[in-house]
């Protein structure tokens, strides 16, 4: 119950077959939309997962026009994902331990523009196809393309476009074979 309600109180409907375990942190900026689709399955708590989760999933909308969508199917342990224009993920995608999925860089590189406008960081969209597996304690960045099936090994940073059924790994993530 304490679950839904979180969902409820930050206008994200629940969806058929949820399984969620512990409540996540939801920061849903007004205007902006999270949607996510059936058979979600996400774990908040730490003994949730054999790999000891960090802290609550968060979903985090950083400006009234960001959108999260999240397909069907999909498992996130302890995972972040923070839009500030779009991320989605595709169905069936898994998403592991302690994952991070940012659209943007939160802060700029100039010294300068930090001073003036500390939270105006460059961003672009991220997208996630369907069936994919993210490893544990990955970074995936703004910009970030990841095609269908594809696999990221634990602990990659991805900057840019992973193609589909490929395995990626490392920092940066690059391609070590195809499936």
């Amino acid at each position: 119950p304490g679950a839904r309600l979180c969902f409820a109180l930050h206008g994200v409907q629940w969806g058929a077959r949820w399984r969620v375990y512990g409540a996540p942190v939801i920061q849903r900026h007004r205007g902006s939309s999270i949607t996510i689709g059936d058979g979600l399955c996400m774990r908040n708590w730490t003994s949730s997962n054999p790999l000891g989760i960090q802290h609550p999933c968060m979903l985090v909308t950083w400006a009234s026009d960001a959108r999260i969508e999240i397909g069907d199917e999909v498992g996130i342990s302890g995972g972040v994902i923070c839009a500030r224009k779009r991320i989605s993920i595709g169905s069936r995608t898994l998403i592991g331990a302690n994952v991070k999925i940012v659209d943007t860089d939160f802060h700029p590189l100039s010294a300068e523009a930090r001073r003036t406008n500390p939270a105006e960081g460059e961003v672009e969209p991220v997208c996630i196809e369907e069936d994919c597996f993210i490893g544990m304690h990955s970074l995936i960045l703004k910009g970030s393309h990841i095609g269908k099936g594809a696999v990221i090994g634990a602990g990659s940073v991805v900057t840019g476009d992973i193609p589909t059924g490929a395995v990626a790994a490392g920092n940066p993530a690059r391609i070590i074979r195809t499936l």
